[in-house]
């Protein structure tokens, strides 16, 4: 009796335990038909953004089958040169969205729901929401077929899980599987004096310490000997057993005498705060090491929603005369694990090593707005653009102006403002703004905006500014074709354009006077139209394609085909 009475209250308990997984572990199947091997894991740390999905490997081939993960109805569609390139969104009745990404093409009936929608815009970019029931969807339907367009860098499905509040999850925490039975790679760490009397090693300075391998996947560095505050950062990375890809990890905690000091999670972010990854990692470092370094302490105004646990932020407080032992401990999904351990002896010393602190004449204050102006040039930082006072190492010689390094983080766009107004419209006309990089200053198009006497741009990176001047015309040359050729056979009408200036702004293409829909691919910068879209339907087509540049040059290329 007694234990028929216990079995009934402890049901709930052991099916809980059983099912504690908030996510759905046989929802959703794999997109593809090939084994799961990943390029790129969820919230992998990447250029001033977390990873949102997995990118699975297609075998370095393009057009392989995209299967829906589940039933549900096509709820947008978003076809740009950049990012995603093409891109296909399904709503499913449980609320969540898979997001499918670099595709190569759509499913026949969606292929050409998008090209009667790019027809009537007259535009390759376009952005398309569907009704719940123009393009419904079953599980293990086909939608579209793998490729390489948008920002992708090779072959491969971006695959993405989101919720109804459209903050994307890890999808391996529904189910799909990846074979992993390797321990994540610790590469570097360092130790941060926080304050004017914290030091390490009689030295104030963050300091690199030396890693020694242990030979079962953990790590141990040399005692270090320390007082006040400290932090600590790490490199980490982590492989799955079928690629060699140096993939992010999933989760990240540290210790100190055995108390938890920091649970780092990530299994889900919102796209709100996917830039403040620059605030988790040491910025500065990874501007001029390219090297990220993922800070295991929290600092004032890091938004991340990723710590589920931090005891003093994080931070470390090291006494005079104690030993204490700090731990780290990185995991990968599958549980896999590394450890490191420091010891750290306490002790204070009276005079330590302090790298001076370069004063401009410039401060800026994190949390007002702040302006830089200089004869005809000004700068403008709204407040909060940065998250820390800072001097600013500021210099202008004409219209060239150095507005710090790229090593400290923005979180919103400021503004390079000039005054034009003593310049003929002439000169104006060809005028842009371009950030100078590498150690040739390169000048790279900063999207520029002309108003009445002033001319200005808004961007979230520092360093090297400067007028320049694009005098030039975009080239345009056919690849495939010449003027006069019969076509019949042909399935690709191809054409190379590109300007060695600002850079290509847009484009357009008619035959006979009518618009056709060429894809640009500017990783080759080739524009390409297919010819079984069927709206050429002409024996004799006259081709004319206008390309213009960011600043307003253009050209145009006029040709006759052929075609039965």
């Amino acid at each position: 009796m007694h234990k028929t009475i216990l079995l009934f209250l402890l049901l709930p308990t052991l099916l809980f335990a059983q099912n504690s997984s908030p996510y759905p572990e046989d929802y959703f199947i794999h997109p593809l038909d090939v084994t799961l091997v990943l390029s790129g894991t969820f919230a992998e740390l990447r250029s001033n953004h977390f990873h949102s999905g997995l990118d699975i490997k297609t075998q370095q081939r393009e057009g392989l089958k995209v299967y829906a993960a589940a039933s549900g109805y096509v709820s947008r569609i978003k076809i740009q040169h950049y990012g995603y390139g093409k891109a296909l969104y399904i709503t499913h009745p449980n609320g969540y969205t898979t997001v499918y990404a670099h595709l190569q093409k759509f499913s026949p009936k969606i292929e050409a729901y998008i090209k009667k929608a790019q027809y009537d815009k007259e535009s390759f970019e376009i952005e398309v929401f569907p009704n719940t029931s123009e393009l419904l969807v079953e599980q293990g339907d086909i939608i579209a077929y793998s490729g390489n367009t948008g920002g992708s860098g090779g072959p491969h499905l971006h695959f993405e899980i989101r919720d109804n509040l459209e903050r994307p999850i890890n999808p391996l925490l529904f189910g799909m599987d990846v074979k992993d039975t390797t321990k994540p790679m610790i590469k570097s760490l360092f130790v941060y004096p926080i304050g004017d009397n914290a030091h390490v090693n009689n030295s104030n300075d963050k300091q690199k310490l030396r890693l020694r391998a242990l030979g079962n996947g953990d790590y141990t560095t040399e005692k270090i000997e320390a007082f006040g505050k400290l932090g600590f950062a790490i490199e980490t990375n982590d492989r799955q057993d079928l690629a060699y890809n140096n993939n992010g990890v999933y989760n990240i905690q540290s210790f100190f005498n055995g108390f938890k000091k920091i649970d780092i999670d990530f299994r889900r972010f919102s796209f709100s705060e996917t830039r403040h990854l620059n605030r988790l990692i040491d910025y500065e470092y990874y501007k001029t090491h390219k090297d990220r370094l993922q800070k295991l302490f929290i600092e004032k105004n890091n938004p991340l929603s990723l710590y589920k646990e931090a005891d003093n932020n994080g931070y470390l407080i090291i006494e005079d005369s104690t030993a204490s032992v700090y731990k780290i401990r990185v995991k990968d999904y599958h549980e896999n694990d590394s450890w490191v351990t420091i010891n750290i002896k306490g002790k204070k010393e009276e005079d330590i090593r302090k790298e001076p602190i370069k004063e401009t004449h410039y401060y800026i204050y994190a949390n007002k707005q702040n302006e830089i102006l200089h004869n005809n040039i000004s700068i403008n930082f709204p407040q909060d653009t940065f998250y820390d006072d800072f001097f600013l190492d500021f210099s202008a010689s004409n219209d060239t102006i150095q507005l710090h390094d790229d090593i400290i983080p923005a979180k919103k766009y400021f503004t390079i403002t000039y005054d034009t107004s003593s310049l003929k419209q002439d000169d104006l006309n060809q005028l842009y703004i371009a950030r100078l990089v590498g150690y040739n200053d390169y000048p790279l198009y900063s999207k520029t905006y002309k108003e009445t006497g002033k001319i200005y741009t808004r961007t979230r990176t520092l360093g090297k500014y400067a007028l320049a001047i694009d005098d030039e015309n975009p080239t345009i040359k056919p690849t495939n074709f010449t003027n006069g050729k019969w076509l019949s056979k042909y399935r690709y009408l191809k054409l190379k354009i590109d300007d060695k200036g600002s850079g290509i702004s847009n484009y357009r293409a008619t035959v006979n006077g009518k618009w056709v829909l060429m894809e640009y691919d500017y990783k080759t910068d080739m524009l390409v139209h297919d010819f079984t879209d069927g709206m050429i339907t002409d024996t004799k087509n006259k081709l004319k394609v206008i390309v213009t540049d960011n600043v307003g040059n253009s050209s145009t290329f006029e040709a006759t085909f052929y075609r039965k």
